[in-house]
Parts: C-alpha cells; sequence; structure tokens
C-alpha cells in the first residue's frame, strides 16, 4: 500500500470512492470527465458565496477556478459548489433585512450538508459580504476538514467630484438629501460613482473586520484578506490556498487544532485595533460555539478593553482597506500588535507555522500612518467597547472609534420596531438630547436582528450624529457611527428591561465604565415586568418562523444549535 493510499484510507472520501461497493458512485465521476487517478485523490470542497446580488460576491466564481487549479497543482481534485449570500447593503433598511443575520446559519448549514453528502476531505471557502465570512468559518470549524478561508476582497472607493466616497456616504447622503443639504442630483451623481468595482464595501465595515479576523484566527493565508478585489493578485493567494488545503490534509492539520481560546482573544485584538465592526462580538462567540470554545460577549469585550486602536480606518477613521493593504496589509496591524504584547504568537495557522513564525519576516513600515505603532495609538483601548447594567444585564456593544464624548445621559424615546425609528427620524419628529430605544429587532423579537443604518446613517446626514443616542436589541452595521448601542439582551421579545423602558425614562450610556443603566429601581423593573406581555412579529411560517424557534441570545452569537461540546464525533472523524 503506498502513501497515496494510505492517506486515502483514512478520509471521509473513502466512503464513496473506495472498493468494489463504490463503483456505482464512482461512474457518476467518471460521467463528469474526471480520471481514476482524480478519483482516489483527497476531494476539496469548494465553496463559493457567490451570487449577483452586489458587488461583494460577484468576483467569486472567477476565484474559485484559480483556487481550483492550486488544489489540482497539489494532487487534489476540486469540487466546486455554491452556497446563499445576503447582502446586507442590498437588504438594509426593509424587511429584507430579517434574513441577514439568519443567513450566516443557513451559509453554515448548507455547507455541512454539501460537505457530509458526498464525502469531501478538505475545505476551501470563498465569502465576500459580512454574513457569509463568519458562516463559512462556522462550517469549517464545524466540520473540522482541513480548510482554508479566501476573502474575496474589498471593493476600490469611489470618487465624488475628487472626494472619496463610501457605501457609507450613500446612506449618510440620504439623511443630508432629507434635509436639504444635497440635492437630488448631487445625490443621482454620487449613487452613480460610490462603487465602482466589485468587492465588499471598502471600509472596516463587518465584511473588512471579519476579513481581517480571518488572517488573525489562522483560518486564511497572511496578506490574503487585505488584497482588493479587482487586483490580479487575488488570483494568487486563490491558487496558493488550493495548493495548501491538499498540504493541510496531508499533514492533518484542521480547523480545531487553529481556531482555540488564544486564537479567537487574537481575532478579538483585531477587530478592537482596527476599530471594527461591533458585528464581531455576535459572530467570534458562534464560531467558538462551533467549536465548545466558551467565548461570550464579555470575553470578547474584555479583550476589546485591553487592546490599544491603531488602524486609522473608516468608518471612524481616515482611509479603507485598499490603503492599509498598500502599506503593508493585516500583517502590518498583527506585527505591531505581537511585537507589543497584544497577540499570543504561538497559535497555529494555516501555513503550518504559527503567528510569530508567519510574523517573523514582517518589516515595520514607517513611511505610512494607516497603522500607528500599538505604543502610540489613537486611543488606549479598542475601537468597539463592551456595556453592562440594569438596561443590559446581558451586555450590549458600541463603537467608539473615532468618538471624542463616550458618555450620554438623556430622556428615552420608544419605538416598537426600526420602520417607527425611522419615519421619525425622515420627519424629523425627535429631539436633541433623547436616547432613541429600537426594540423587539432582537435574534427571537425580528426575528432577525436586523441592522440600523438606514436610521443611524440618516441621524448623521442630518448633522445629529452626536446630539442623540441609540439603543437597540438589534444590530448596527459596521458603517454605523455615532453613539449607537446594539446587541442589548436580554431582548425586548423575551421581556429584557428594553422591553420595560418608557417614554422619558433617563437613560445613562458611560462607554469609559462600561455601563448602560436606566433609572429605575429593581422593584420598579420588576413591576413593570408582571404587567409585560409578548409581542407577537409577523414570522409565522417559513424558514425565519424556524430560526425564531431556535436561537439563542446575542451573548452567545445567536447561535442554532447545541455546537461543538454537544458532539458525539466530528464529520472529519467519519
Amino acid at each position: 500500500m503506498d502513501a497515496k493510499t494510505d492517506l486515502k484510507n483514512r478520509l471521509p472520501s473513502r466512503h464513496v470512492t473506495e472498493g468494489p461497493a463504490r463503483a456505482p458512485h464512482r461512474s457518476y465521476y467518471y460521467a463528469m470527465g474526471l480520471t481514476k487517478d482524480q478519483i482516489h485523490q483527497p476531494f476539496v470542497g469548494v465553496a463559493s458565496c457567490w451570487n449577483e446580488a452586489a458587488p461583494c460576491n460577484i468576483a467569486l466564481m472567477r476565484q474559485a477556478q484559480a483556487v481550483k487549479k492550486g488544489v489540482a497543482a497539489n494532487h487534489g481534485t476540486p469540487r466546486e459548489f455554491c452556497t446563499i449570500t445576503v447582502t446586507d447593503g442590498i437588504a438594509m433598511g426593509h424587511a429584507g433585512m430579517y434574513s441577514s443575520l439568519p443567513s450566516r446559519e443557513v451559509i453554515a448549514d448548507s455547507v455541512e450538508l454539501t460537505m457530509r453528502g458526498h464525502g469531501y476531505d478538505g475545505l476551501v471557502g470563498l465569502a465576500g459580504c459580512d454574513k457569509s465570512l463568519p458562516g463559512m468559518m462556522m462550517a469549517m470549524v464545524r466540520l473540522n476538514v482541513p480548510s482554508v478561508f479566501i476573502y474575496g476582497g474589498s471593493i476600490l472607493p469611489g470618487n465624488f467630484r475628487g472626494q472619496v466616497v463610501t457605501v457609507q456616504d450613500m446612506f449618510e447622503a440620504v439623511g443630508r438629501h432629507s434635509v436639504g443639504a444635497l440635492s437630488s442630483e448631487d445625490l443621482d451623481e454620487m449613487e452613480q460613482v460610490a462603487c465602482p468595482s466589485a468587492g465588499a464595501c471598502g471600509a472596516q465595515f463587518t465584511a473588512n473586520t471579519m476579513a481581517t479576523v480571518s488572517e488573525a484566527i489562522g483560518l486564511a493565508l497572511p496578506y490574503s484578506a487585505g488584497a482588493p478585489a479587482p487586483y490580479e493578485i487575488r488570483d494568487r493567494f486563490c491558487m496558493t490556498a488550493g495548493e495548501q488545503v491538499v498540504e493541510l490534509i496531508k499533514l492533518n492539520i484542521r480547523p480545531r487544532d487553529i481556531v482555540t481560546r488564544k486564537a479567537l482573544e487574537n481575532a478579538a485584538a483585531v477587530v478592537a485595533a482596527s476599530g471594527g465592526s461591533t458585528n464581531a462580538a455576535l459572530h467570534l462567540p458562534a464560531i467558538a460555539h462551533e467549536c465548545g470554545i466558551d467565548f461570550d460577549l464579555f470575553d470578547v469585550a474584555e479583550v476589546f478593553k485591553r487592546t490599544p486602536y491603531v488602524a486609522d480606518l473608516k468608518p471612524g477613521g481616515r482611509y479603507v482597506a485598499k490603503d492599509m493593504f498598500e502599506v503593508g496589509g493585516i500583517p502590518l496591524l498583527m506585527k505591531t500588535l505581537l511585537d507589543h504584547g497584544y497577540l499570543h504568537g504561538e497559535c497555529m495557522t494555516v501555513t503550518g507555522r504559527t503567528i510569530a513564525e508567519n510574523m517573523a519576516k514582517v518589516k515595520w513600515n514607517p513611511d505610512q500612518d494607516v497603522v500607528l505603532p500599538a505604543d502610540k495609538p489613537l486611543s488606549p483601548t479598542g475601537g468597539v467597547v463592551g456595556l453592562k447594567g440594569n438596561l443590559a444585564p446581558e451586555g450590549a456593544i458600541v463603537k467608539v472609534a473615532g468618538m471624542s464624548e463616550l458618555k450620554f445621559t438623556g430622556p428615552a424615546r420608544c419605538f416598537d420596531g426600526e420602520e417607527a425609528c425611522f419615519e421619525a427620524v425622515r420627519s424629523k419628529k425627535y429631539k436633541e438630547g433623547e436616547v432613541l430605544v429600537i426594540r423587539y429587532e432582537g435574534p427571537k423579537g425580528g426575528p432577525g436582528m436586523r441592522e440600523m443604518l438606514s436610521t443611524t446613517a440618516a441621524l448623521y446626514g442630518q448633522g445629529m450624529g452626536g446630539k442623540v443616542a441609540l439603543i437597540t436589541d438589534g444590530r448596527f452595521s459596521g458603517a454605523t457611527r455615532g453613539f449607537c448601542i446594539g446587541h442589548v439582551g436580554p431582548e425586548a421579545a423575551v421581556g429584557g428591561p428594553i422591553a420595560l423602558v418608557r417614554d422619558g425614562d433617563i437613560i445613562t450610556i458611560d462607554a469609559d465604565k462600561g455601563t448602560l443603566e436606566v433609572n429605575l429601581s429593581a422593584g420598579e423593573l420588576a413591576k413593570r415586568k408582571s404587567g409585560w406581555t409578548s409581542r407577537e412579529n409577523d414570522a409565522s411560517s417559513g424558514y425565519l418562523w424556524k430560526y425564531a424557534q431556535q436561537v439563542g441570545s446575542a451573548l452567545n452569537g445567536a447561535v442554532t444549535h447545541p455546537g461543538g461540546k454537544a458532539e458525539k464525533t466530528t464529520y472529519a472523524d467519519i
């Protein structure tokens, strides 16, 4: 028995390709043009979130072809398949956003089912939009077959009359237009130039935040997550990923060898250091859950608190992902964090080497100001802060990158659902100094935990971004800026304190202390709870109904199944 046969006989694909009983299965592969050698090589699933919904995903099919070439070059057999994506930029501001977070679970589930059903031995996952990145990484650690993650790359920045613009500027332009600060003609011109290429939103919104995570957590090749989608170097990263996944199969290096508690802490650190999206505080616990690791919102927030904010990226800063890639990429950010003790260097990565070994030859670039040294940060604590208090016993999260004022006190103005709040903002029926409360938008209450970018961007466009605060049991986009607190838990749908707040109650937010309080006694909250009744949503059938029955709290990542702790065996060991 040769080494190739030894390898095949320990892999899942042996169940579909080896022995006389599998002759019918092999006949299918011959029907698709495979050779005998290809049938008896390791099978690698090449999973892509390609679709025509938005520019985030449009380049993924092309990149998948480069991955397949790499797999084949290293004597593996690639098997390409697609899964869904719901693109937040298109889903934002209407009922489509109910589909966004649930799509993360569908992506993970559908990749799992495809891999299981066909007995694939390794996985290269290509993702381009917000929920597809964590969804693909969740599938990798759930299956635990050797895997490499590939980000489809960011969009290039737009140019509006000499000014760099992103889709964030478009959402804020809607607010400016609503108060007469931008003409309809200018709005029309801006929308035609804001997004000039394929790729995901270019600033440190959720997609680029989770792309940064993919390198820091060790599932992506160094530099691969920073290159914009149109850059030809992306094909080189993709081909290398295809070659490398076959090496990982030979070495039996699996995702759970890589995604450890310390790797998750590294991931949280790069989110904080880059002023990344608050959504990472939802996705990192979900990835941890697949591994059977306890790592909730409070654990993420603890890392945020001790990590400096060093990358001057939009929406709080000046630069976009392309700019960071061109001065040294994500390894530049990781290098300064590692050198100053903010990363665990011993963590394994898909290169087969540790973080410290990967960073050994990375040199600091002194001729740039996109990423500052970790001992000379933009601020000493991270760009994202966790909050807790009598209004959020299970925590909440706020992005403070670029904010100068970290405290806010004001009377509550309550809305049951985003649409009611957006209408109040659009028609300017709110007051400076108020705390706008949007509830019944949590994982169960939506269902689906919608993002509130349309509302927050409209506030900012009206010049009120720093003059009101907004809290919700839903989420905020990575593009959100201003005093906006999300993930408030327990959510309103299960009778959390946010459901008990009334107009005029005084709410105090203190991002310095990490507190979120309503000026009510425990007795008053208990009295209100005794008179509270649950509120029905419109999801009475279909996937959103199923999601609402299964989904857990934001504290633990809004997950829908028992996770790694409940496993009897992983797919990789069948």
